[in-house]
């Protein structure tokens, strides 16, 4: 994702000359296309992320369109307030990027985890939060986001993720993406994680029982229309989601359907749990003994059906 990210950057950048990047210190060989065709608009501000952000707005507001990156948790919670005051409250236009959102990190440890950042940037008022399954989705998100002006948060993965499904289109902001056409259960996600929903609704297919499974592309804005055509036809739900099953995609859900008033919709949510996480290791492992690897969402899918495991 980050690769490509800077690619297309690179991209606005030859023919946006108001297009500015931010970096906190780190992807600088990643930039180099970049810093060749715009070697005025990037600027290292090294480990001062909120200087960083406060940088990005006011260089907003005097007509650029910035956009700022670095590892999720430096460029979320630690400039919690220069987000909220100089970005949203000023209604700047930037485009904030995390990388190596989630677990992505894994072995570096809670400093280098973000499980938190779309919960606390959800709760500042005007602020879009997205959080893209693919390359397919970020590229039509980092679009729409520079094009618009409007303060936006992507988390994105570190590298390797694959496409889930390619569509030649340009995926706005607030859409859905169906990955998977099913029946019995609806699987709501966000995020690169999706893969492995997929790769349990496979296994479930092998089972007997079809799965749809629909990348939400972030959690703020919500497609509410969707939701409620989906709440006619499933009454189960599971939520998927690289990220707190507090103040997430689940949460999210949860609060429209309390507010919708929806009956008899269960809804089961998997995400990280509510700790920190000290079983260090890479990626696929910290997922795997978190109960975020195929094998144990297929558990959650044949719970929430009624199947016997085999």
């Amino acid at each position: 994702m980050r690769n490509t990210f800077a690619k297309e950057l690179t991209e606005f950048a030859k023919n946006r000359p108001e297009v500015v990047l931010l970096s906190g210190d780190i992807g600088n060989r990643m930039f180099d296309e970049y810093k060749t065709v715009a070697p005025d608009r990037f600027i290292n501000c090294g480990i001062a992320e909120g200087n960083m952000m406060s940088l990005a707005a006011g260089l907003a507001l005097s007509g650029m369109k910035a956009v700022v990156y670095t590892i999720t948790p430096f460029v979320t919670t630690r400039c919690l307030e220069q987000i909220k005051i100089d970005v949203a409250y000023q209604n700047a236009a930037v485009t904030i990027v995390g990388t190596g959102s989630g677990l992505s990190y894994s072995e570096l440890g809670p400093t280098h985890h973000s499980f938190e950042d779309m919960a606390v940037v959800r709760s500042i008022p005007g602020i879009r939060v997205l959080a893209p399954s693919d390359t397919v989705e970020m590229v039509g998100q980092l679009r729409e986001s520079i094009e618009s002006g409007c303060p936006t948060y992507i988390r994105i993965g570190k590298k390797g993720e694959p496409i889930l499904k390619y569509q030649d289109y340009n995926f706005r902001i607030g859409d859905y993406r169906v990955l998977k056409e099913g029946e019995d259960l609806l699987v709501l996600g966000v995020g690169p994680i999706l893969c492995e929903a997929l790769k349990a609704a496979d296994i479930l297919a092998l089972e007997g029982y079809s799965t749809k499974v629909v990348s939400m592309g972030g959690i703020k804005p919500i497609n509410e229309l969707f939701l409620r055509e989906m709440a006619k036809k499933y009454k189960r739900w599971i939520t998927i989601e690289e990220h707190s099953i507090i103040g997430g995609l689940g949460s999210t859900i949860l609060e429209w359907a309390s507010c919708e008033n929806i009956e008899g919709l269960k809804v089961k949510r998997i995400g990280l749990p509510d700790r920190f996480i000290n079983e260090l290791g890479s990626q696929d492992f910290t997922r795997h003994k978190l109960g975020l690897d195929s094998l144990n969402i297929l558990k959650e899918y044949q719970n929430m059906l009624g199947v016997s495991r085999k």
